[in-house]
Formats: structure tokens, C-alpha cells, sequence
């Protein structure tokens, strides 16, 4: 597999993801107009790094049992 194709792969898994992972995150949506710090910024990237890997976690577990 190329390098391209693989980067494309992981890219397809990540959108596939996203919405089970965005839930698994349970960040509320911003309000309209309102920004976030830098801080809140880096909370929330923490939540949704975690949420992805569980997320791709459980995926690949109910994937290879079935």
C-alpha cells in the first residue's frame, strides 16, 4: 500500500469515526458568536484525542469478534 493510500485510509477511518467520537467526547456545541481561550481550546482537543482512540478501540474490538 502506498504511502497516499494509506494516508487515505486513515483519513476515511477518521471521518467514519467522527460522529461516535464527537458523542463519546460529550462536548456541548459553542454558542453562536462565542470564542473559546486557548485553555478551553486544549481541553476539549484532549477530549476528542481520547474519545477517537476509544472509539477506534471499540470499532476494531466488535470488528475482530465478529
Amino acid at each position: 500500500m502506498t504511502e497516499q493510500n494509506e494516508q487515505q485510509r486513515r483519513y476515511k477511518e477518521f471521518m467514519d469515526l467522527l460522529p461516535l467520537t464527537l458523542n463519546l467526547a460529550g462536548l456541548p456545541p459553542s454558542e453562536p458568536g462565542k470564542y473559546y481561550n486557548q485553555e478551553q481550546i486544549e481541553t476539549r482537543l484532549f477530549a476528542v484525542r481520547h474519545a477517537y482512540k476509544a472509539a477506534r478501540g471499540l470499532v476494531r474490538e466488535l470488528v475482530t469478534k465478529s
